[in-house]
């Protein structure tokens, strides 16, 4: 029994160390070279229309307004590749993210340390969470919340696009950063009436009142990264901080606002767009969304143009130098009431419970049970430029916090990698109260540990 456990714990205060296997937790730098390439690749990963793995909790898939899809990076430095990767999903979590990772790992040959995947979050989409899923069968709870089969299928077809991608390399020689202001699209969730009182202001608000409230806190700026070759663009990272659904609930499989504005941009310029969603755990659209067809019209305009304006402002550098480091971490978990193992196996097994409620308490446990098992921040440099790429549903702070860090440089953020936490709330938001708080496995202080993190990578 201790022969056994020892060699675990070893391993577990490693990974929160930092002393694992070369690429976590250490910086992988490559000076100039003549060898940087870079390959794009997309992948279909539509669950089927009536089969068994649902849209974001159990809503089943009915119809495809638009295809749902894993785009992505592969950059080549002579040495090694790393993979930055966009997939139209809610959430992936624990070992449903690792599949995506450790697939695309293995079809490159590297560590899944270079792998960086992160969904975008629409609502309009799959949010699985396997080991929830097996806690589930194991409480005998009938909820057909993942289909294995369909996950092994789907990350299989992506790791053979990554694969294939390969073959596609091409030189890159220069680098672009941009940005724009997103007009009237994001606003903050956590709205503040005249009278000091929180309100939730959702993705589509209907109420006229909650939408007149102040914007709030946001970032409004979309930063846009461009890989290019003597002058020509070969792939567009688009980088924005807001919820990205305009409607949801519904069986309708969609990659939504965000989707129609790649897919526009994309056509005009004949050029791979992908898009990141920022730390958006607080930001919704919600102020300029009443849930109407015209709402998302308008959405999709706003988004589009700056975008566009994004990469006309592009300004272009000879890549000098590449970075790529991660850093791993242990948040707390929290253990309040309601959030205990106890509390959480509870509703589990409350077979009168809604089923999302009884889905979430499972998620709890998963997270509960890997809790000591590292999560990791991930951050490429280019030249100057900086994306850090976060686990879990960040607050909008963290994003403004990793930019306060170099304040004249460009840095991008793409929250929504491992999402098994849940929200990863400021301390402060629990005081205040509201939605967030309430949907998260994460300890207040759990918001120290995440900048400890932000700032180990960005001020070294």
């Amino acid at each position: 029994m201790v022969q056994s456990v020892v060699p675990r714990l070893v391993l577990v205060l490693c990974c929160c160390l930092g002393f694992l296997e070369p690429g976590w937790g250490r910086g992988e730098e490559t000076a100039h070279t003549s060898e940087w390439r870079l390959a794009t690749f997309r992948c279909d990963v539509t669950p089927p229309i009536n089969g068994r793995h649902p849209l974001i909790w159990l809503v089943p898939v009915k119809e495809v307004e638009t295809p749902l899809e894993a785009r992505g990076v592969v950059l080549d430095d002579g040495h090694s590749r790393y993979v930055l990767c966009a997939v139209d999903w809610c959430g992936l979590c624990n070992s449903s993210y690792r599949q995506f990772q450790e697939k695309i790992a293995s079809a490159l040959g590297v560590p899944p340390s270079h792998v960086a995947v992160q969904t975008v979050h629409q609502h309009t989409a799959p949010y699985t969470n396997g080991d929830a899923q097996k806690i589930l069968d194991q409480a005998g709870a009938t909820l057909p919340y993942v289909d294995f089969a369909f996950m092994e299928a789907v990350t299989d077809k992506l790791a053979a696009e990554v694969k294939a991608a390969i073959q596609r390399l091409e030189p890159f020689n220069e680098v672009g950063f941009g940005s724009a202001i997103v007009e009237q699209v994001a606003s903050n969730r956590r709205a503040w009436t005249p009278e000091g009182k929180l309100v939730v202001r959702y993705s589509a608000c209907k109420d006229p009142q909650i939408r007149a409230l102040p914007e709030g806190l946001i970032d409004p700026y979309v930063r846009t990264v461009t890989f290019a070759r003597d002058g020509k663009p070969l792939v567009r990272l688009h980088y924005y901080a807001t919820h990205p659904q305009s409607f949801y609930g519904d069986p309708r499989a969609s990659a939504d606002v965000p989707g129609f504005a790649r897919s526009r941009l994309e056509q005009e310029e004949n050029v791979m767009q992908i898009y990141f969603t920022g730390c958006a755990g607080n930001i919704t659209m919600g102020k300029y969304n009443d849930g109407t067809r015209e709402a998302r019209e308008q959405l999709v305009e706003r988004l589009y143009r700056a975008m566009s304006e994004a990469s006309k402002n592009t300004r272009y550098e000879r890549v000098h130098r590449l970075n790529w480091r991660v850093e791993p971490f242990c948040p707390i978990p929290r253990s309040d009431s309601g959030y205990t193992e106890a509390d959480l196996r509870a509703r589990v097994s409350q077979k009168d419970l809604d089923p999302v409620q009884r889905i979430r308490a499972a998620g709890g446990l998963a997270f509960l049970a890997r809790a000591k098992q590292p999560f990791f921040a991930q951050l490429l440099e280019i030249n100057d430029g900086a994306i850090l790429n976060l686990p879990g549903e960040c607050f909008v702070e963290y994003q403004l916090y990793a930019q306060s860090l170099r304040p004249n440089r460009f840095v991008a953020v793409a929250a929504y990698g491992d999402l098994a936490p849940g929200y990863i709330c400021t301390a402060k938001a629990y005081e205040e109260g509201g939605y967030e708080p309430t949907a998260t496995f994460l300890d207040p202080k759990s918001e120290e540990v995440l900048k400890n993190v932000i700032a180990k990578l960005l001020q070294n």
